[in-house]
């Protein structure tokens, strides 16, 4: 059985290190695709200070197709085994039950379910008796088509509703309450438009008081703003890569709202900026420096 991970006492959101194992990621184009490759780079997200390492199989960007079952299994199980041998805490990305299961018999602590276990009917089960922490994302359609489920009567309501069944399905399969946390879905059927909308209400964002994860980590939204040189595409969006500043600034944001976790692809520019909010704050002055 696995405890929720917890954020320190300094305040600091929880940082955890995106580990694409997949050949179509829309952040590195499957630099990490081999299992070698994905381990090492866990390995060195961990050196940089990542406190948690999310491994995920299928990438879902818009657009995107699923690999079959038995893929997903293929890319994640083996990096996921490794990584938590080595004592990473390790969340395994993924929206099926048999692909979760695996992981955490493979040592993986977390689920993270960017579908909030809408995707596959088994997972609210399997994740009771997995026992692992279970994040549960906003989510209403697959990447092929989930562009097209953007209209909400207000966005911050829309999506503390949804999420809401999303936590009591899971609640009512056994998932223990202190085990949950939950993200609202950053890019996932929203507009750029309602990803702005949401950033700017984190403070109504509330679901059943649990924990929240704020994903916005290289998002196409964030490549509207800032001006990194040689790193503009024709449509005049900055590329994934130059996007890491524009990250930690909602990182920043996401630890004066509470955050629980900042889940990100680039973890020293995060962790910078984290580092000079809590060193301006009054709860660092009882700390000692390092």
């Amino acid at each position: 059985m696995y405890s929720l991970p917890r954020p320190g006492a300094s305040g600091r959101p929880l940082v955890m290190g995106v580990v694409n194992v997949t050949p179509d990621s829309f952040s590195d184009g499957g630099r990490w695709f081999d299992t070698a490759a994905a381990v090492a780079h866990g390995q060195e997200l961990l050196e940089q200070g990542a406190d948690i390492l999310d491994v995920g199989g299928e990438s879902t960007r818009p657009g995107a197709k699923r690999p079959d079952e038995d893929e997903e299994l293929r890319r994640v199980v083996p990096v996921v085994r490794e990584l938590a041998a080595a004592g990473a805490c390790v969340s395994v990305d993924t929206m099926r039950a048999s692909v979760a299961e695996a992981a955490v018999e493979a040592g993986a602590a977390v689920i993270n379910d960017v579908s909030g276990a809408l995707a596959d009917a088994a997972m609210p089960s399997v994740a009771a008796q997995a026992g692992a922490a279970f994040v549960a994302m906003h989510w209403r359609g697959h990447s092929v088509d989930m562009q097209q489920r953007t209209v909400y009567a207000d966005i911050v309501a829309d999506v503390v509703a949804e999420l809401t069944t999303s936590v009591e399905t899971l609640l009512d399969a056994g998932v223990a309450r202190e085990k949950l946390v939950v993200d609202p879905g950053f890019g996932f059927a929203k507009t750029g438009e309602q990803n702005w909308e949401l950033l700017s209400r984190m403070g109504e964002f509330d679901v059943l008081g649990l924990p929240v994860l704020w994903g916005t980590s290289r998002k196409t939204f964030l490549g509207r703003v800032g001006r990194p040189p040689a790193l503009v595409a024709q449509d005049g969006v900055i590329e994934p890569a130059g996007r890491d500043a524009a990250t930690a600034a909602t990182s920043v944001l996401a630890t004066q709202h509470g955050a629980w976790g900042v889940r990100v692809h680039d973890v020293p520019s995060t962790l910078a900026a984290l580092d000079v909010v809590l060193a301006a704050s009054p709860v660092a002055r009882d700390l000692p420096t390092r």
